[in-house]
């Protein structure tokens, strides 16, 4: 199996974890987030802070839609 071979089978098992994380824990990962959030808006001064926002929704998105493509891979195969 090749380099790239391997590094796709890693990323898609994180995948499916991260889904699995989103799926059972929406209250800790949309903390997590907040908090990464904060974390940088206070370290930027706030000079970013629409940025930061931006990237927050944008990542809140995309944990709900790996904790839906979850719901529904398992759902099809019940």
């Amino acid at each position: 199996m090749s380099f790239m071979d391997t590094l796709k089978d890693k990323l898609g098992l994180a995948k499916s974890k991260a889904g699995d994380a989103a799926q059972q824990h929406p209250d800790k990962v949309d903390s997590g987030i907040d908090k990464a959030s904060q974390t940088a808006d206070s370290r930027t001064g706030g000079k970013h802070t629409d940025r930061i926002d931006t990237g927050a929704d944008k990542t809140r998105d995309a944990m709900g839609n790996l904790g839906d493509k979850g719901r529904q891979d398992s759902g099809g195969q019940a």
